[in-house]
């Protein structure tokens, strides 16, 4: 598989783009961390209600246990013991509740921070890094011979615009139908070029 260019200034630019594109990921994964702890941190007065809610409870269950045991009316005294300790219970669950949804805020919050801008540069520059590594790699495949410098001749007066092809030959398919080796080679070279190619230094149509 080839991942980079032959040339050495397209070269550079695409490992600059490589690094760029992990920095980029880096930064907003850090930001939506920072989001999540910021918001987590909201979570705190919940956990409060929720702990002191749950040791109210067992204190008062508790205290009705120990007045419970006393003789004739241990029963009816803690009955509202056992009444406060419910209550303190849901003190403890409603400070529970709280602190999941500040949890579920944050989540949400830290992967629309750090998801949405990560995605959109990916669903650009991805699509162009994996056309040019398909284009490279197969066309690495077909610049060891004449006949393939032939082949990239023909690719480049079907993909090149006229401008290019016009600075090249006046008439590039009859030159190149008439195997005119300078035309053909300059033809193939265009084209290897946009691929990220460059042709080798012997055994083209010599």
């Amino acid at each position: 598989m080839k991942l980079y260019a032959d040339a050495p200034g397209r070269q550079a630019r695409q490992v600059l783009g490589d690094l760029l594109l992990v920095l980029w990921v880096a930064l907003w994964v850090k930001l939506a961390l920072v989001v999540r702890d910021a918001t987590l941190a909201l979570a705190a007065p919940g956990e409060q209600i929720e702990a002191a809610g749950t040791g109210l409870a067992g204190k008062l269950r508790d205290a009705g246990a120990t007045v419970g045991g006393l003789p004739l009316v241990g029963d009816e005294v803690r009955g509202p013991f056992d009444g406060a300790g419910d209550a303190a219970d849901q003190i403890a669950a409603a400070g529970a509740a709280q602190v999941e949804a500040v949890q579920t805020l944050a989540f949400w919050l830290a992967l629309a921070v750090g998801a949405v801008p990560i995605l959109v540069l990916l669903a650009v520059y991805l699509p162009l890094r994996w056309r040019f590594v398909r284009e490279a790699t197969a066309g690495k495949r077909f610049i060891d011979s004449s006949a393939d410098l032939d082949l990239f001749a023909l690719r480049a007066m079907s993909n090149q615009p006229m401008h290019r092809l016009a600075r090249i030959s006046d008439d590039p398919v009859r030159a190149w139908r008439e195997r005119d080796a300078p035309v053909v080679r300059a033809l193939a070279a265009l084209e290897l070029r946009d691929s990220g190619l460059t042709p080798p230094r012997t055994g083209w149509l010599d």
